[in-house]
């Protein structure tokens, strides 16, 4: 069944690049300290001084799809500021059943959006919400923890909205991320709570402060270039390669 849902095999890693490239995340541990949770809705490991959040199970997923959303996060006004064009490859990472996937498809119509998770229920509620809405320039994309499946050099846009403090591997699926951006053109869209802002009714550990943001994405070889805050309650911060 995961077959379907991941990238054909010729834009997919072999098993021995995936067990190589798994090797050096489990050699290369800069930046990560394990200790005990000081926020107990997060895990005991910290990078770059952050203690990392939990995973949103795929039994939160009508939490995505609430009513409230659009107006909550201003949803449509975060589309705007991405400034697509209708040929644009988007990777929407952290996708769940495809809330901004399908809307990204819109934008796109002579492009692609590959909507990735790393839950297989997610990449079924992605092809189930495909068939309904008749969306084929949507391509789900089973992922992992460490590596978000993209093609080297071939994404215009990724789009990361309140997930990127959950992965459990920040580094590693940052530098994935960015060796899938176009060279000279390819953005990084990162949406996060304003941790700045106590206002913000969301748990701590959920949101993310522009200087860590920029402390994190420069140790994968990522420059912010717009620090984007018309949203209600998140950043839109806008990296590309340095």
């Amino acid at each position: 069944m995961l077959s379907c849902t991941q990238l054909p095999a010729e834009t997919r890693p072999s098993a021995s690049t995936e067990r190589r490239m798994q090797a050096v995340v489990l050699a290369d541990t800069s930046g990560y300290e394990m200790a005990p949770p000081r926020d107990p809705n997060g895990i005991g490991t910290y990078y770059l001084g952050r203690q990392i959040a939990h995973v949103m199970g795929h039994e939160g997923a009508n939490w995505l799809e609430r009513s409230g959303r659009r107006q909550e996060e201003g949803t449509d006004l975060l589309l705007k500021e991405l400034k697509l064009k209708p040929t644009d490859v988007v990777a929407d990472i952290g996708a769940g059943t495809g809330f901004f996937s399908f809307q990204l498809a819109k934008k796109v119509p002579k492009g692609e959006v590959l909507a990735v998770d790393i839950q297989p229920e997610m990449i079924a509620a992605l092809q189930e919400n495909k068939r309904k809405l008749k969306m084929p320039n949507v391509r789900p994309v089973l992922g992992t923890t460490t590596n978000p499946a993209l093609p080297a050099d071939s994404v215009d846009v990724v789009l990361i909205v309140d997930a990127y403090h959950e992965f459990d591997h920040p580094r590693e699926m940052g530098r994935a991320i960015r060796r899938a951006l176009r060279p000279s053109t390819g953005r990084l869209a990162l949406v996060e709570y304003r941790a700045e802002d106590a206002s913000v009714p969301i748990k701590r550990i959920h949101k993310m402060s522009v200087a860590q943001a920029r402390k994190e994405m420069a140790a994968v070889g990522l420059v912010l270039t717009d620090s984007i805050e018309t949203l209600p309650q998140q950043h839109l911060l806008l990296f590309k390669r340095k």
